[in-house]
């Protein structure tokens, strides 16, 4: 239940467990093990990206990490950098709990707009989030690959 669900700032010592999570959530999309090879390096969690940026981390009653998600910021400018549920919480509002404290964050330190390079896969998630698909932009992992670039006014 994600009421039950709570959300907290990442620590430096949660790096290899959301570097699994993303790992974890990347490959639930049914990408193969020479796809997710590629991705291995952009999707390990980086400690500047723990202490520079706004990094939080979705909780199960257990203490269990069911998701994340990572806003780093530029002025009045916002990139939605990371965003992964655990596949057995997909579907459940962990995505939507995350986004709620990226969106409040993002309000609070004046940002009119937050980008994003989404996964295919996410794309409609993020639509419903309020994103809208405004071009393509080259993958950081695979070579001649596009994700949707995407966007959120904020004002």
């Amino acid at each position: 239940m994600t009421s039950d669900i709570s959300i907290r700032a990442a620590r430096l010592n949660d790096r290899e467990t959301l570097t699994e999570l993303c790992m974890r959530s990347k490959r639930s999309n049914g990408y193969d093990e020479a796809f997710m090879a590629l991705c291995t390096e952009e999707l390990r969690v980086q400690d500047l990206w723990i202490s520079e940026d706004d990094f939080w981390i979705a909780e199960a009653p257990d203490g269990r990490v069911v998701g994340c998600i990572r806003l780093s910021s530029d002025s009045c400018i916002g990139e939605l950098e990371t965003c992964f549920v655990d596949p057995d919480w997909k579907g459940k509002g962990v995505g939507k709990r995350l986004f709620e404290a990226l969106r409040e964050k993002a309000k609070s330190i004046g940002l009119e707009l937050i980008g994003l390079d989404a996964d295919p896969f996410a794309e409609p998630f993020y639509a419903r989030m309020g994103f809208r698909t405004i071009g393509r932009s080259p993958s950081g992992s695979i070579p001649g690959r596009t994700l949707p670039r995407m966007e959120l006014n904020l004002t």
